[in-house]
Parts: structure tokens; sequence; C-alpha cells
């Protein structure tokens, strides 16, 4: 597989850029503070991985992960992203992004509000609905009988196959949860996110990184995909 741009260097960001260099892919990580702050993070990572700048990563593939704040994405290089399979990790979080109207009023889903920024680009919905301490804990090769499945969602079936062929590079298989207009469906507040993949689901939302991750296969995602109800985002709590 060709190098991954990786636009964004928090706890997923961070987790993906882990999984893809163990997997043997290369990355060009980036951040909204430049390549000079990531220095310690690529020598961590090892010569697979290289820092650069958000257009340098948008260009390094043919295939991009972001894993920034929603008020960030309107900064992402969209030129750059044209014509790229970008998968995005976005969540809507009023306490931090502040009000939406479209959101609140889910007249759009927050992937379909990124799309809007990335136009030219085939976004796919993705990494999105589990913790990053989680990721490395759960990922497992192929037809290993504990693998854990992860959903895309997206308009274009290329680019849908493309994200489904990385994830399961970084140890997961995927399930398809239909267009952007249905990532609802796996946002936060759903049956499909974050806590299915917590083995005490009940715990407190700031404990959750103390805990052990779940593994969740296929058929348990797309049950709790089916099981799915919109949340009402002016109440959405973690």
């Amino acid at each position: 597989m060709p190098t991954l741009g990786i636009i964004g260097s928090g706890h997923i960001g961070t987790a993906v850029a882990r999984l893809a260099v163990a997997a043997g892919i290369p990355v060009v990580v980036a951040n909204s503070r430049g390549p000079h702050t990531l220095v310690r993070l690529v020598g961590e990572l090892g010569p697979a991985a290289a820092a650069g700048t958000a257009e340098e990563a948008a260009l390094a593939g043919d295939l991009v992960v972001t894993a920034v704040p929603l008020t960030a994405v309107p900064a992402l290089p969209a030129a750059a992203l044209r014509g790229r399979t970008v998968l995005d990790t976005t969540h809507y979080h009023p306490e931090r992004d502040g009000r939406i109207t479209p959101l609140d009023r889910a007249e759009l889903t927050t992937a379909e509000l990124v799309g809007r920024h990335l136009p030219g680009a085939h976004l796919v919905k993705a990494f999105s609905t589990i913790l990053a301490h989680h990721l490395p804990q759960l990922a497992r090769p192929t037809g290993a009988p504990d693998r854990s499945a992860l959903p895309v969602a997206g308009d274009d079936p290329a680019a849908k196959a493309l994200a489904a062929e990385l994830v399961d590079r970084l140890g997961y298989d995927t399930v398809d949860a239909g267009p952007l207009a249905a990532s609802w469906r796996f946002e936060p507040g759903t049956t499909a996110c974050t806590r299915l993949y917590a083995a005490d689901p009940d715990a407190p939302y700031d404990r959750l990184p103390d805990v052990p991750g779940l593994p969740v296969p296929a058929e348990g995602l797309r049950t709790a995909l089916a099981q799915a109800r919109r949340p009402r985002l002016t109440a959405r709590t973690p």
C-alpha cells in the first residue's frame, strides 16, 4: 500500500499512524503547529514516518486520514485533497465546536458537512467509533477469531473499498453502514459508537481510557448499527 497521509496528530491520528507503520505502511503526519512539533513522534514511529505540512500529508498518497476537530475542518487543504480518498474521523461536539444549526436540526450529518468543505474529495467516514487506546488493543490479523469490525460510510463505492483495504491492513474488518447521509448511525450517542468497544460500557466517560477494549465482530456491529436511533444533538452527552 502506498504512503498514507495523516492530518492531525492527536490521539486518533497518532494511533492510526502507529498501526500503519506496524503494518508496513509509510506515513506522512501533519498537524496545525508545523512539522517541527512532530520530531519526537516521527522519531518514535521510525524511518517509515515523516513529518510534513498538511498539504504535504494530503499529497503524500491516494489515501489521507483527517483527524482534526470539526472547527479545524475549514482549514484543511481542500485543493490538495481533491481527487483523493479521505478517511474522516470528525465528530460534532457542541460544547467544543459551538452550535452548528444544520447539525442540530439533523439536516446534515457531520460527514456531509465535512464533505462540503472538501469538494472533489472522495470522503469516507471511518475510525470514528472507537477510542484511540482501544485501536491498538483490538487490532488483530485477518481471519483472527476475535477480530473486531469498524463501520465505514461514504457515497463512493471505490473509495469505500480503498478505505476497507486500509482498515483491514490495520487490523479490523469493516461493515458498510451506507452513504454519508446514514453515518449518523455511528455518531456519538448511538449504540454503535465508543462504548460498544469497551469492556465496561457503563463506566463514566472520564474512566473509559482505563477500561479494556471489547472485541466487536462484524455481526455485532451490524446489529448495533441497525438498532441505532438518531441522537438529539442539542442534548448530546459523551
